[in-house]
């Protein structure tokens, strides 16, 4: 597998965009909906899976788009081509404030696991493919359900970490306990399981869910300190609710404040 040699620059610190140069008929495969902006020249073309296996017939084509399926992603993905002659960029952007990680596959043995939403996009030629869980445990309660996503290849790949981005490398042995929704991704030697909190005030009273994710070593660990799904659901616990009133956050007035606050439309 020969994947595109793309160049690249990441921009920005809270909202990133990832800008990636084109050579001639160079080639780059995104997530639907993560396109930013591009120069003239660039071709755009929907494909079903990733497009990282030619000639593979129709019959493996929906094949490689019903694992995306599983994963919870679009059945398909975008690619771009630099059709003309001299370079040519195209911009992906952050689906949310955080952090864009640029993986050298080549770096990592060719294959590097991730959470099911954090591929932004890679170089033509990298394979974006599932890594099914061997574990029930990890299974039913590692936050990740049985199916993770695996970039396989030889090309860089982006993927997206909510927050700020921690990167830890473990030494054989060494074991990191992390929520399980802050995973990003980990290089393929780390074995991973989920770990029972313990405790009844825990269980009951921690408010930090029932499982950790354990991760042992050898290899490399990303962390996110803000998930989508954290964030999200402190999105809907302080959306305006009945009438479409905010929760007053900060005034002691509460309610009252909303009358001394100059804007009241809504």
């Amino acid at each position: 597998m020969n994947a595109h040699e793309i160049d690249y620059i990441i921009y920005g610190e809270e909202m990133q965009y990832v800008e990636i140069e084109l050579d001639p008929q160079e080639g780059v495969v995104a997530e639907a909906g993560s396109f930013m902006m591009m120069d003239d020249g660039i071709k755009m073309e929907t494909i079903f899976g990733d497009g990282s296996t030619k000639n593979k017939g129709f019959l493996g084509s929906i094949l490689g788009a019903g694992k995306r399926i599983l994963t919870g992603e679009s059945l398909f993905m975008t690619a771009f081509y630099n059709d003309l002659s001299g370079k040519r960029k195209v911009s992906f952007a952050s689906p949310y404030p955080g952090k864009i990680v640029p993986i050298d596959l080549t770096n990592y043995r060719g294959k590097f696991i991730c959470q099911k939403d954090a591929f932004l996009c890679a170089a033509k030629g990298v394979s974006v493919g599932i890594e099914f869980s061997k574990r029930l445990g990890r299974g039913l309660f590692g936050g990740e359900g049985f199916i993770m996503q695996k970039l396989e290849g030889d090309g860089m790949a982006f993927v997206h970490a909510g927050g700020t981005l921690a990167r830890r490398e473990l030494q054989a042995g060494e074991t990191l306990r992390v929520d399980t929704g802050c995973i990003v991704g980990f290089t393929q030697d780390v074995d991973y399981d989920i770990e029972f909190v313990g405790g009844i005030k825990n269980t009951i009273f921690g408010g930090e869910g029932l499982f950790f994710a354990k991760l042992q070593g050898p290899g490399i660990v990303y962390i996110q300190s803000l998930p989508f799904s954290r964030l999200a659901g402190r999105v809907l616990a302080s959306a305006p609710r009945g009438g479409g009133k905010d929760k007053g956050e900060g005034s002691i007035l509460g309610g009252l404040g909303d009358l001394l606050d100059g804007d009241n439309r809504f």
